[in-house]
């Protein structure tokens, strides 16, 4: 049976040249970074050389990259720590939109319970804020803003630049939930004004369970965040524990092989993505494509196909050795249809009859054209039966 992974939004296979750079800190290189003899500076040489990786992925300095256990944490700090502090400062009013991921989504949730003002702005059918609503809805108590940098269920890519900049205009902090964008997107932190930004290392052919918190120089000057988890004192005292030293060696290759492959990622994955999405519009009726190609990251289809349940076509798929999504992979097997889609104006129907297929690096040709012959016979098996 044919085994063809089309869920690269939800996790990517580890690139077998970044597993190569990890094995030797899982084996001789095993020294505690905080340990000063020389088991221990192999292990902080490592650390150097991916905070520099991961630094120049997104054009940062490696001062300001903290390393976290993914997007999870590093968005939960970045929002909960930023918010506390605006408290000393009389503020109270956070930003965010509706359509993030959950770990955005559910901090902001929890501090609207601890008496903190959330305002979650809509987005249209594209799934994109306005930005005159950005700015009006801007006060003097708002002390941060939070805006993924692209979707992680459509792949919608907001105009991060110019929302960076109507936050700063206004005197706000900004944070970005870049996770989907980092090794898709070129990344140039040295234009885009944003005071907080977190990736995941296994979104982009690196390992799960390790990511990076950018924190800007100028910030850090500025506002001394309290940290999540006390110890030791490591990350610069921000985020203390013993640190995950194979994965992070991990995120750094992984960082290192995006930011001199992406441009030729794009150019294959973008290519295969347009000619799957129009092999499926010729051979199957009602197809709906959620949001526009021109803003949409371009490995990313998200498809409602009426009269086809979406969880059932991600099973029969899965039957016929295809794997797709019905939506984010946090929130798999929900009752509820997806709160980006239903944001952006689909009905109940639609919501529910959508899938979301993400190619990567290591999709061939001959896996689009298989998922192209399955699905129509998948599709209509399903509408015969519904």
């Amino acid at each position: 049976m044919k085994n063809i992974y089309l869920d690269y939004n939800a996790t990517t296979p580890i690139d077998p040249r970044v597993l190569e750079e990890m094995m030797p800190y899982l084996s001789e290189h095993y020294g505690n970074p905080s340990s000063i003899h020389s088991f221990g500076r192999k292990g902080k040489e490592a650390l150097d050389r991916a905070r520099e990786q991961v630094a120049e992925l997104i054009s940062a300095s490696p001062k300001e990259i903290m390393f976290t256990s993914g997007g999870s944490e590093g968005a939960n700090f970045a929002i909960k720590s930023t918010a506390l502090k605006g408290l000393s400062e009389n503020k109270n009013h956070l930003i965010t939109t509706k359509v993030e991921h959950e770990c955005v989504f559910e901090s902001f949730n929890f501090l609207e319970k601890q008496g903190f003002e959330v305002s979650h702005l809509g987005v249209d059918s594209d799934g994109l804020m306005d930005l005159d609503e950005l700015r009006d809805s801007i006060s003097d108590k708002t002390i941060l803003v939070s805006c993924m940098y692209a979707n992680n269920e459509t792949g919608a890519i907001f105009p991060i630049d110019k929302i960076a900049e109507i936050v700063k205009e206004r005197g706000s902090l900004f944070h970005t939930d870049a996770v989907q964008a980092a090794g898709k997107i070129d990344i140039d932190l040295n234009k885009i004004p944003a005071d907080l930004l977190t990736i995941s290392a296994h979104k982009f052919y690196g390992p799960k369970s390790v990511g990076a918190l950018f924190i800007r120089d100028s910030f850090s000057q500025r506002i001394s965040l309290a940290p999540l988890i006390h110890g030791g004192g490591q990350e610069r005292g921000k985020r203390s524990g013993t640190e995950n030293v194979p994965g992070i060696v991990g995120l750094g290759s992984a960082s290192n092989i995006a930011s001199h492959e992406m441009q030729n990622d794009q150019s294959k994955i973008s290519h295969l993505r347009d000619e799957l999405l129009k092999n499926l519009k010729e051979n199957i009726d009602d197809v709906k494509l959620n949001g526009s190609l021109d803003n949409m990251l371009w490995n990313t289809l998200n498809l409602s196909i009426l009269g086809a349940e979406g969880e059932s076509l991600a099973m029969n798929l899965d039957i016929e050795g295809v794997a797709v999504s019905t939506g984010s992979a946090c929130s798999e097997g929900a009752v509820d249809p997806s709160h980006v889609l239903s944001a952006m104006g689909l009905t109940r129907e639609e919501a529910a009859s959508s899938v979301r297929i993400s190619l990567g690096r290591f999709t061939e040709k001959e896996d689009v054209n298989y998922a192209a012959s399955i699905f129509p016979k998948i599709v209509d098996r399903i509408r015969r039966v519904m």
